[in-house]
């Protein structure tokens, strides 16, 4: 009982001990699994001036934008694309918030309508906008299918995102004024003149290689130009890639499979003797393309004019007669095999007139087609016939052609090309002659046509073609394989760059690459390696085998480039030039005394030149190029004084003012005015949303919660 009062007088102190217990175990946990810790910015994306965009809902737009982009588009750039429009979306919401801008239900029923007026599923009998029917709409989905409904509340956001911002953009726009002061300046830009004599001493004058640049003035020049220089968090890598190439040995075996299609040959089956006639010897030959020889590229039955052919070997296969064979030859990825089956006279250009006649099944056909394919054919023959007897019935037989937009020409196609038709269509207009009149069916129905016109006939080959395409054969695969991992397996003891010199493998560099691209030069779409390189494991040295399309590319993180300034290396391409400028004005000045123009040319040993109408709004020295602050400077001399030493963007310069002329004093500037005030209203659109998202707090989590 003793022990009990006592630890009933100490009950704060027991409670406090066992919250210091408790925390510390919560504490402790959490240190463990550092996950726990991080569990918020794993399950957010980004963070755009307080308001969270949550990686489920991010994730989820990046994958309707990938179905957007198609199967060309890549997964980074759709969610460059979410990204983009989610960071627009939170930047301008905070202003809307700010503001009190809303659209309320009235809104959003005038802006429905206005986008769906012309929307026949929203009309009454009348053709006016039923809210009825789009209530009913809106109610169906909703009760029917929920991701249906979710897609029709976010087009509801969309229409109500762009009215929030059209109206934030009017109300910018209203407070963007041209002030008299404003277009007095303007109009003196504009207006002011002055004429100028001068010498220009180019900074090209003095050679590059006599001005030395330290590392240390390199780094200076980063520091008090730290924004120029500001980079963010990047990678270099170096590879090595092993392509999985045809080799020389495997195309000679190519060429030597189609030489014995070209000279025919002998083949054992299971005891079976199969006899394979010579290429020139054949008469089927889509089922001997196609089936025989199994070639790569199926049989085309369509004449060809000579700018068709593989433009290396036009003239060789256009000038083979009927029956003649050329090749192997290399042409576009693969060894052919070409023989000339046909030729024919065939014009550039048909003119025709046709009747179609539709079946059921047909791709012309409608709920009033009732003709089975038997009957359109008896139809067609029947129209025919009519026609050939005499050509002006045409026009009165129209009434059964379903072409409607011919019909309205009198059923004339007017001049197309070989390509333009469907093949059953394109043949006979092609291959017959002007005047001729015949039927053939097609997927469209039975054409009942009429050749009015051929255009420029000339020579055209149908051309059968055996390909194989160039690929690399099992062995050489093998092979590419095997030196892959051999020289991985080197990089365990040695350099890569001196394993690659050793084995005549071209190393090449990437630098700068960026945690969210995608893409590394000379390999194309590569997202796996630019994660490899910026994960927290991979060190500086290490290495892997990447499988990239046809083949491996052996990859090595050579350098982690921390967000910052940017490495004197890396800036220098810059700066230098800069530094360099520097040095020349500085050095240029150092050996000057001349207080005047003349005397300037004779030391300098430079004619004097003039410049004339020089303005403010156009600061241009003809032969000396665009000089803002030279320029500047004569606008604030008097008329007959000369500068001192000016350091301009080409050269250093000294001016003498000639001339000074000031446009005369106008009543009243608002025409100027109005002009600033355009000027500005016409920059809003572009330039504001770019202000504002500059000045968002924006943290971007990307590259630790997407992969």
């Amino acid at each position: 009982m003793a022990v009990l009062n006592k630890i009933r007088k100490q009950s704060i102190v027991l409670i406090a001990v066992i919250a210091l217990a408790l925390f510390a175990f919560i504490i402790g946990d959490l240190f463990r699994n550092s996950d726990a810790l991080s569990a918020k910015s794993q399950n957010v994306v980004a963070t755009i001036n307080g308001k969270d965009i949550t990686r489920e809902d991010f994730l989820q737009k990046v994958e309707a934008a990938q179905r957007q982009l198609g199967p060309n588009g890549t997964a980074t750039q759709a969610m460059n694309r979410v990204w983009d429009q989610e960071v627009r979306n939170a930047v301008m919401e905070s202003q809307y918030e700010a503001l009190g801008i809303t659209v309320e239900k009235d809104q959003m029923r005038d802006l429905l309508k206005s986008a769906l007026a012309n929307n026949p599923d929203f009309q009454n009998e009348a053709g006016i906008f039923d809210e009825n029917k789009l209530s009913e709409y809106i109610q169906n989905l909703k009760s029917s299918s929920e991701v249906a409904y979710q897609q029709w509340v976010d087009y509801e956001k969309a229409l109500a995102n762009n009215a929030l911002q059209q109206n934030y953009m009017n109300m910018v726009k209203a407070g963007m004024i041209g002030t008299l002061a404003e277009g007095k300046m303007a109009y003196h830009l504009e207006g002011d003149k002055v004429d100028l004599k001068f010498i220009q001493i180019p900074y090209s004058s003095i050679p590059d290689s006599t001005i030395t640049v330290s590392k240390a003035e390199i780094t200076n020049y980063i520091k008090e130009h730290e924004e120029q220089y500001k980079v963010d968090a990047s990678r270099d890598i170096q590879f090595v890639e092993f392509k999985e190439v045809a080799s020389v040995e495997d195309e000679e075996e190519i060429k030597k499979e189609l030489i014995s299609f070209k000279d025919g040959k002998v083949e054992y089956n299971n005891g079976r003797t199969d006899t394979i006639k010579p290429f020139s010897q054949v008469k089927d030959h889509a089922n001997y393309i196609n089936f025989v020889a199994s070639s790569d590229i199926k049989f085309d039955n369509r004449f060809l004019k000579k700018s068709q052919l593989p433009t290396a070997f036009a003239d060789s296969i256009y000038n083979l007669n009927v029956g003649e064979v050329f090749g192997p030859y290399k042409d576009n990825g693969h060894f052919k095999l070409s023989k000339v089956i046909a030729d024919t006279q065939m014009p550039d250009s048909v003119k025709a007139r046709h009747i179609l006649i539709p079946f059921i099944g047909s791709r012309s056909a409608t709920d009033s087609t009732t003709q089975t394919e038997a009957q359109a054919k008896t139809t067609a023959d029947s129209l025919m016939r009519i026609v050939k007897a005499d050509t002006t019935k045409f026009k009165s037989l129209l009434d059964f052609s379903a072409d409607k937009v011919s019909n309205e020409k009198d059923g004339v196609l007017d001049w197309y090309t070989y390509n333009a038709m469907v093949p059953e269509f394109r043949d006979y207009t092609f291959e017959n002659e002007t005047g001729d009149i015949g039927v053939v069916k097609s997927a469209f129905g039975f054409h009942v046509i009429e050749i009015l016109g051929q255009k420029n006939k000339q020579r055209a080959v149908k051309v059968a073609t055996i390909a194989r395409k160039i690929e690399p054969s099992e062995a050489t695969v093998n092979k590419v394989f095997r030196d892959a991992s051999n020289f991985e397996i080197a990089l365990e003891k040695g350099d890569f760059q001196t394993l690659a010199e050793e084995n005549d493998y071209v190393v090449r560099p990437v630098n700068t690459i960026k945690e969210l691209e995608e893409n590394i030069p000379g390999l194309g779409s590569q997202r796996q390696i630019v994660r490899w390189a910026f994960e927290e494991e991979t060190e500086v040295g290490d290495y892997k085998r990447f499988n990239v399309p046809g083949g491996y590319a052996i990859v090595q993180l050579v350098a982690k480039n921390k967000e910052g300034l940017m490495g004197t290396e890396e800036a220098s391409v810059t700066a230098l030039p800069k530094i360099r400028k520097e040095k020349k004005a500085a050095q240029i000045k150092s050996r000057i005394t001349a207080t005047t123009v003349e005397d300037l040319g004779k030391a300098e040993n430079i004619t004097p030149r003039t410049s004339l109408a020089l303005t403010m709004k156009n600061p241009t020295i003809s032969g000396a190029g665009r000089e803002p602050l030279v320029i500047g400077t004569a606008f604030g001399m008097e008329q007959g004084e000369t500068s001192g030493l000016i350091e301009g963007e080409t050269g250093v310069f000294m001016i003498h003012v000639v001339k000074k002329e000031l446009a005369p004093e106008m009543d009243n500037y608002q025409g100027f005015a109005n002009q600033v005030q355009t000027a500005k209203v016409n920059g809003v659109t572009t330039k504001l949303y770019n202000a504002l998202k500059e000045a968002a707090e924006i943290e971007d989590n990307r590259a630790k919660t997407v992969q």
